[in-house]
């Protein structure tokens, strides 16, 4: 029963030691906030970046843009392109499953021509 209250009475302690630093670092915290540079939306706006969603069934364009190559780049630019990206990207790497599989689909798709 004593040892309970002694870890309770530490707990509360702690909690109000850790509330008091969080309150004096608030003012420096705020600072620090504002001077935070603002990110234009500019920027984005002229990246190269496709900015679009994935359509519900996958086209040679889209899969073009997907491995990053031309709809009718040769069979080596695109078995690279797919390398490169699937090495970044693989689920065992800490990629996403759903967007190596959108690249597997879209080196599918463009591999049947």
């Amino acid at each position: 029963m004593a040892s309970s209250l002694i870890i309770a009475g530490l707990g509360m302690a702690t909690i109000g030691f850790g509330a008091r630093y969080i309150m004096r670092a608030m003012p420096k915290l705020g600072e620090k906030i504002a001077n935070v540079p603002k990110i234009d939306s500019q920027v984005f706006a002229n990246s190269k970046y496709y900015k679009g969603g994935f359509e519900p069934k996958m086209t040679k364009r889209e899969a073009a843009l997907v491995l990053g190559i031309s709809p009718n780049a040769n069979p080596a630019k695109l078995k690279a392109a797919y390398k490169r990206l699937i090495l970044i990207n693989h689920p065992d790497k800490g990629g996403s499953p759903y967007l190596s599989a959108k690249i597997s689909e879209a080196k599918d798709l463009l591999d049947k021509k």
